[in-house]
């Protein structure tokens, strides 16, 4: 099978979940452009920022359109990671590939965990300090891994902002662009030479399948969607935690 199919396909995939749950597809697209595509740990955490932040923007507009964006609580949320997301885009560049690696498979794995646990409900008043700092531990996340964190801005939104979940997923798209943005910006040059044949189609992919991916979740229940892809990505995370260690 060519890279060129390789790409649609993962790009496909990445896009529906992404889409669909509004958050989490972008974890399988860094595995995906290492063992189908051949990339480097680095190159395939900054290439993934790209396809997720042109998948996670075209999505957002798909949620806007339906008035399931909170602008104001997402602008603030992602304010706050903005610069964690540029400071750790600019360190990961650095590390081992190895280790590189690794964290990204711990992260992949309790990001199904946390899949996996029923969703909390608002946890009360909004509190300003725990606010940022959610927002911007998500945005080191994005930095350091290359994925829009979607897994971890959707709980943090309910739980720590108070905002219902049909909310919570289209505001996280608003703040996974945002930090996707930061930390590209602190990555160019850093990623070594991107293969944009590879690269261009796979976010194309991405692009589309998002858009099916929110119709998707109109028809489907939400929970049994999650817990499919949170079953698949838990098999992925372990594969690369085996991988790292042999």
């Amino acid at each position: 099978m060519t890279a060129l199919v390789l790409a649609l396909i993962a790009g496909a995939v990445v896009g529906l979940a992404l889409g669909a749950l509004g958050g989490g597809g972008s974890v399988l697209a860094v595995p995906a452009l290492i063992y189908l595509l051949g990339f480097t740990p680095v190159a395939a955490t900054t290439a993934s920022l790209v396809i997720v932040t042109a998948t996670s923007a075209t999505a957002l507009y798909a949620h806007a359109r339906d008035g399931a964006v909170a602008w104001r609580t997402g602008a603030l949320f992602a304010a706050a990671g903005i610069g964690p997301a540029f400071l750790a885009g600019a360190a990961a560049g650095r590390l081992a590939p190895a280790l590189l690696t690794g964290a990204f498979a711990v992260i992949a794995g309790l990001a199904a965990v946390r899949m996996l646990r029923p969703a909390a409900g608002p946890s009360g008043p909004v509190r300003p300090v725990k606010a940022a700092g959610a927002g911007a531990g998500l945005g080191a996340v994005t930095g350091f891994l290359g994925v829009g964190g979607g897994f971890l801005a959707v709980p943090a939104l309910v739980g720590v902002l108070g905002l219902r979940m049909r909310q919570a997923v289209g505001t996280s798209l608003l703040v996974i662009t945002v930090n996707s943005l930061a930390a590209l910006a602190a990555r160019a040059g850093t990623g070594g030479a991107l293969d944009w044949a590879v690269i261009g189609p796979f976010a194309g992919a991405a692009v589309l399948g998002a858009w099916d991916g929110k119709r998707l979740a109109s028809k489907v229940s939400g929970a049994a969607l999650q817990r499919i892809f949170a079953c698949v990505l838990l098999m992925v995370a372990a594969f690369m935690l085996i991988d790292v260690i042999v």
